[in-house]
């Protein structure tokens, strides 16, 4: 069944307001909640540049509410976290997602998000993607991917982020991607390097052919906008992109779907998959992330009798 989530801006508030409410909830208290339900694997991105068309680069990096945001909702739902990148080194935190405006403007939820991600365990005791595989997947009961550009770069190409999503797509675990995390569901088809190229070469006909094989042919989904992305264009890159994201899923068979407007939160949960389209969309990815994986764990959990 197909689940389609927008919340509309006059919810924003309550949401900036949960948020802040997540982000008090101290590594004293975490260590509490001693009973885990499972453990989630959240995937970051090594880039720190991002190609722009005339052979330029821009930066980039993992936003800091996309990533922060769902991963304390994980944590105070009682779940264990695992932060891993293709290299094994810590993301590099997108400059333009520094700022108290992703946070609505509360300063406080901003300067708790920042240090859970300078000090906070969950985010420096980082494995790299082979050593995640090579230890088991199974042991993992979902994935996120938050967004920021970077995963264009690196994810979206990278052979062992192909097999870990394979691996839950195979499996009907929860999958969650934010903004331009989406992207990362293009390394699961067979050839994601030669269709990154196809794309970037301007030929979308060869990458239509080179995405045979990919498992989310006909998922509904969303990704950062065109429209979106022209501003972070104009005022972040200072170059235009080799394509839009939106263009790229859609090419590798996705059923693709934006927000009427732009930077308004939107999420759509398709089977095992749960993707947001912006920024603005991370309270709301870590809802139906937890929701998910707590419906999969009631699903798999073994009946216990009770007698009198």
């Amino acid at each position: 069944m197909v689940e389609l989530i927008r919340n509309e801006a006059s919810a924003a508030g309550a949401h900036w307001h949960f948020g802040a409410e997540l982000l008090r909830h101290s590594r004293n208290e975490r260590k509490a909640d001693n009973m885990s339900k499972a453990k989630v694997l959240v995937v970051g991105s090594n880039a720190t540049q991002i190609e722009v068309q005339g052979g330029k680069w821009g930066p980039t990096g993992n936003y800091l509410n996309e990533t922060v945001v769902p991963v304390m909702a994980l944590i105070r739902a009682t779940y264990d976290v695992q932060l891993a990148t293709p290299d094994g080194t810590k993301p590099h935190m997108d400059k333009a997602s520094d700022s108290a405006m992703h946070f609505g403007g509360d300063t406080a939820a901003y300067s708790r998000a920042r240090s859970f991600w300078t000090d906070d365990p969950v985010m420096n005791q980082v494995l790299p993607l082979g050593a995640v595989i090579e230890k088991g997947l199974d042991d993992y009961a979902g994935v996120f991917v938050p967004g920021g550009q970077a995963p264009v770069v690196d994810l979206m190409q990278d052979p062992q982020m192909g097999e870990i999503l394979r691996h839950f797509h195979g499996r009907a675990k929860p999958t969650a991607l934010l903004c331009h995390g989406p992207i990362a569901l293009v390394s699961a088809m067979p050839r994601a390097r030669e269709f990154r190229a196809a794309l970037i070469a301007g030929d979308e006909s060869s990458a239509k052919e080179l995405a045979e094989g990919w498992p989310y042919v006909g998922y509904r989904m969303t990704i950062f906008s065109a429209s979106e992305e022209k501003w972070v264009e104009k005022e972040i890159l200072h170059g235009k992109m080799y394509f839009t994201m939106p263009q790229a899923l859609s090419a590798a068979g996705g059923d693709v779907a934006t927000a009427k407007r732009d930077f308004e939160p939107h999420v759509i949960v398709d089977r095992e998959l749960i993707t947001g389209q912006n920024p603005r969309s991370d309270h709301s990815v870590g809802e139906a992330l937890v929701k998910a994986l707590d419906e999969t764990n009631s699903q798999r959990r073994p009946n216990v009798a009770t007698h009198a």
